[in-house]
């Protein structure tokens, strides 16, 4: 498998994902330009594609808004609609809502600042290709660093994707519960990374290739991207 990595103007989290992809899990990387208009080969039933954190287009109107409208946003839209895997990181998270890929939406954080720094993350579904093979309920420490997390969406919405599995990471303390003193943005129902009803588009806010090495003191991230390579080579993802 490789990994296809889509670099907007503004992004700055795109070499941290490629060094993570190539070096420490040891994958072909294909470095995608946000202008590109084919995805160099990539295949929707082997490949994986990530949009990486940063501030795309310098983050004008919003979060994520222009990048949406970036020529290989069309191929990375129709590689997702084939049943291929689309993350988004951060940033990532943001274009991938914006695009209708993923419901819901990223404001500003609750305080209104930016904040970066570690938290812990709830594990709340395994079904997915991030989360294959980890224990539900088991507790993470991934850094943030954005000041437009704060996930929300309407009721319906929120009701649909507890109803459907789709919330794979919740804010919480350092005990696992998810309350108002472990959520660092003020997400509804504490969400730091949910899916699509198909399984296949996952956007989380924390950085998990920013806790991926033994040098960084901290490599709670390295699971959730070996869990990748692990749902793709039990079983691809499919779109029903």
């Amino acid at each position: 498998m490789k990994f296809g990595v889509v670099i907007f103007p503004g992004s700055n989290c795109d070499k941290d994902v490629i060094h993570v992809c190539g070096n420490v899990l040891g994958k072909e990387v294909l470095e995608l330009w946000h202008k590109d208009q084919d995805l160099k080969g990539l295949k929707p039933e082997e490949d994986v594609i990530i949009l990486p954190g940063g501030f795309s287009y310098g983050d004008y109107l919003r979060s994520g808004a222009i990048a949406r409208f970036s020529p290989v946003m069309e191929e990375v839209i129709a590689f997702a609609h084939s049943g291929g895997c689309v993350i988004g990181i951060c940033n990532g998270f943001q274009i991938l809502c914006e695009s209708g890929l993923l419901p819901g939406a990223l404001l500003k954080n609750d305080n209104q600042l930016f904040s970066c720094k570690n938290v812990f993350i709830r594990v709340d579904s395994a079904n997915s290709a991030m989360t294959t093979g980890l224990k539900e309920r088991s507790v993470l420490k991934i850094p943030i660093a954005h000041s437009e997390g704060r996930f929300f969406a309407d009721d319906a919405t929120l009701a649909a994707l507890e109803k459907n599995d789709q919330i794979l990471f919740r804010y919480v303390d350092a005990a696992g519960e998810a309350n108002a003193a472990g959520n660092p943005n003020g997400s509804c129902l504490n969400i730091a990374g949910i899916c699509n009803e198909n399984r296949n588009v996952i956007g989380m806010m924390p950085h998990p290739e920013r806790a991926a090495e033994e040098a960084l003191g901290n490599k709670d991230g390295l699971l959730l991207l070996n869990a990748i390579l692990e749902s793709k080579a039990s079983s691809p993802l499919n779109v029903a």
